[in-house]
């Protein structure tokens, strides 16, 4: 009876919640209509729990905002440019009647002219003329022959001194009709010999000075060997009829003689002086380039290489160009310097004085001067040679410190 009761009681509590849950159903089916247009069903949890409302779009329309003109970006950012140095070098005028430097040679004697360009920049009395082929030489004579080249230049531009430097492109065979000599071969060599003292003979001829400069060591090792051996074939030819030969090879290698890119310049620092391919040089490379011919240069000029120099005259320009018939050396002469004058060494002017200061008495220069006697050497100086020092004892027992007697 009691189990009966309690099934009963159990199912009249059922009874309402499904009723409840019907009616639940009924008015979510009724009402689907109206809001298929604010919410979208789309499983069964929708219709069990109610759908997911749709948030709706807005209407108000927003401000615009204010357009900005902007730059178009590029994939690529553009290097930023540099700025130019402000320091301009200015190139003094040339004199009507400058002193021709003539620098003739293959690309690296252009180097040099270059470099000479920079150094006499300031001298209104040189002028460096450059008759350069880059790619010539002394074995491609049916390229560019320099044997028949270098007269007319000679003639036509009469410089008071000429630079050749060759050779960086002669590690070739010889071409002679159909017949090709090996490279540095005796014959190779016997035929490269009379090249080039036919060449310096030709500058030679015309009484002008011959500087003769060697070619510098290159990143090839094989090529630098081969410059080595021609460079002493200059300098064997050139010293022989009274020319002047300058090596520069120190001055482009590291202490054990091998080549570097980067060495000191004309004023010490550290600098790059070839460029990537271990041939050319840079502009500093140019320059310590030049400073090994610029002393030779302002020596056979003189004072015409001055910065100074506002006029040059004929009449000096043969006298200076006399060459002795020995050593093949610039003769210049100098006005001659009297012994005998006040003024030779300043010793009549005190370091600041407007007038000149005279003794009245005199000194022991105006004896070695005027009368040549050597004045006696005071006591106790190195050159005082007297023995026995009787002199020195007398001088001792005069300044004794014993009081007098008496």
């Amino acid at each position: 009876m009691v189990t009966w009761m309690n099934r009963h009681v159990r199912r009249l509590m059922v009874l309402p919640l499904l009723a409840a849950f019907a009616m639940a159903i009924s008015v979510m089916v009724s009402a689907a209509p109206a809001y298929a247009q604010q919410y979208e069903r789309r499983s069964v949890i929708d219709r069990l729990f109610g759908p997911r409302k749709i948030r709706p779009e807005k209407t108000n329309r927003q401000r615009p905002r204010a357009t900005i003109k902007r730059k178009k970006s590029h994939s690529r950012r553009s290097p930023k440019k540099r700025k130019k140095s402000t320091t301009t070098v200015t190139t003094v005028k040339k004199l009507e009647n400058a002193r021709k430097v003539l620098v003739v040679g293959d690309f690296m004697a252009k180097s040099l002219a270059e470099g000479l360009q920079t150094a006499f920049r300031q001298a209104p009395g040189v002028a460096v003329v450059r008759k350069t082929n880059g790619s010539s030489g002394l074995v491609r004579d049916d390229y560019y022959n320099w044997n028949k080249k270098l007269p007319g230049f000679l003639d036509d531009i009469q410089p008071s001194v000429v630079i050749v430097m060759i050779g960086s492109n002669d590690r070739q065979q010889i071409r002679k009709g159909r017949k090709r000599i090996p490279v540095r071969s005796e014959e190779w060599v016997t035929e490269y010999t009379e090249r080039v003292d036919l060449m310096a003979r030709a500058v030679r001829a015309r009484n002008i000075p011959l500087i003769w400069v060697g070619a510098p060591p290159y990143k090839s090792t094989s090529l630098s060997t081969g410059i080595l051996a021609f460079n002493n074939i200059y300098k064997t030819v050139v010293e022989d009829i009274n020319g002047t030969y300058i090596d520069i090879w120190d001055g482009f290698v590291d202490a054990d003689g091998k080549f570097v890119y980067t060495g000191s310049d004309i004023i010490g620092q550290q600098v790059r002086l070839r460029t990537s391919d271990g041939i050319r040089m840079t502009k500093a490379g140019r320059r310590k380039l030049a400073f090994y011919v610029e002393k030779s240069v302002r020596r056979l000029l003189g004072d015409d290489a001055n910065e100074g120099v506002a006029k040059l005259t004929d009449e000096n320009l043969p006298e200076l160009l006399v060459l002795h018939p020995d050593t093949g050396s610039a003769i210049v002469r100098t006005s001659p310097i009297s012994m005998v004058d006040p003024g030779l060494d300043g010793s009549d002017r005190l370091l600041g004085a407007t007038e000149p200061r005279t003794s009245l008495t005199r000194t022991p220069r105006d004896d070695l001067v005027f009368d040549g006697k050597v004045s006696a050497p005071p006591p106790g100086r190195a050159d005082y040679f007297v023995w026995p020092r009787k002199q020195d004892k007398t001088l001792l027992e005069g300044t004794s410190d014993k009081a007098p007697q008496g």
